[in-house]
């Protein structure tokens, strides 16, 4: 499996808005560089390049979204540490006969399509309790920075 670096980190909001009052001064920012809402997964997104990484603000759309049963379970904090791999679906292959759980949609897909790219959970009991994502994202918005 190639990993090529850390795509991104998420931290797991109750409130957005009020995380960004809190995170945006000390990252230098006054407003995310991609914000977004992803209706599959039930989040919404402010995100932020810092140094050619990824970091997210991410908070549930639904009271029964993953992001809110994670807080429910674990507090608000890191819930996803993301590696950016060349390819996810070959990266599923190599680990999953290795031992390495993924985390399925509800349709039973292990890889998730997001814009031009898809990504991957695997099972957070295996990672130390840190939901790992694998992302085979191209990072095309750092070219113009």
């Amino acid at each position: 499996m190639e990993t090529k670096k850390i795509d991104h980190l998420c931290i797991a909001v109750k409130d957005l808005d009020a995380a960004r009052k809190v995170w945006e001064p000390i990252m230098g920012k006054s407003q995310p560089d991609d914000p977004y809402v992803d209706e599959p997964e039930q989040i919404r997104v402010a995100r932020y390049w810092l140094g050619g990484v990824g970091f997210e603000l991410m908070e549930s759309t639904s009271p029964d979204g993953p992001v809110a049963k994670w807080i429910e379970k674990h507090g608000e904090g890191v819930m996803i540490v993301s590696l950016n791999v060349a390819d996810t679906r070959e990266s599923i292959t190599e680990l999953e006969p290795k031992g390495y759980p993924f985390i399925p949609t509800r349709k039973g897909e292990k890889a998730r399509p997001f814009r031009d790219c898809e990504f991957a959970f695997i099972h957070p009991e295996k990672m130390n309790n840190v939901l790992v994502e694998l992302i085979d994202y191209r990072w095309s918005e750092l070219e113009n920075q």
